[in-house]
């Protein structure tokens, strides 16, 4: 399969909508509407202060794949870390590296800013797939614990 790993601009919010949609409903069994998906997709485009989408697309140009990075100031680095996060790969094109290519992807687009300090992500705990995937990539797992309040799934009345 051709894929070719690209920023992702305006004409790709749909698909990555969809994908952050199959993301919610496969980790979580949580079913996000189209219009907050595709209002969250857009604001990352309509606003690069706030981040960037890779995708990855086939030869046919669909979506297949993306990662979205949102960026976190550490005053103790000063620097940012780039959070890697909305990582899809559609379930037919799994297993062929097309995760691995987005990832050093962004991983190369960091080494190159001093600006960058260094890369981060979350998984979900039970995820043993997907901690082995990160750690193949050179990810290290990090001395914290993530603690949340999640005000979104509270006004749904999920927890």
């Amino acid at each position: 399969m051709e894929i070719t790993i690209r920023a992702a601009v305006p004409a790709d919010a749909g698909a990555i909508a969809a994908n952050n949609r199959a993301i919610a409903l496969e980790t979580e069994e949580w079913e996000i509407s189209p219009e907050t998906a595709l209002s969250g997709v857009r604001a990352i485009l309509e606003e690069p202060g706030r981040g960037f989408y890779l995708v990855a697309v086939d030869g046919d140009g669909a979506v297949v794949g993306q990662c979205m990075v949102t960026y976190e100031w550490s005053d103790w680095r000063s620097g940012d870390f780039w959070w890697v996060q909305s990582v899809y790969v559609r379930p037919n094109c799994r297993r062929q590296g097309i995760f691995a290519r987005l990832y050093r992807t962004i991983e190369a687009m960091a080494e190159t800013r001093p600006d960058v300090t260094g890369l981060r992500l979350y998984v979900e705990a039970g995820n043993a797939t997907a901690q082995a995937a990160y750690e193949r990539l050179g990810m290290r797992r990090a001395p914290y614990i993530l603690l949340e309040r999640d005000f979104a799934k509270e006004r749904i009345g999920r927890t």
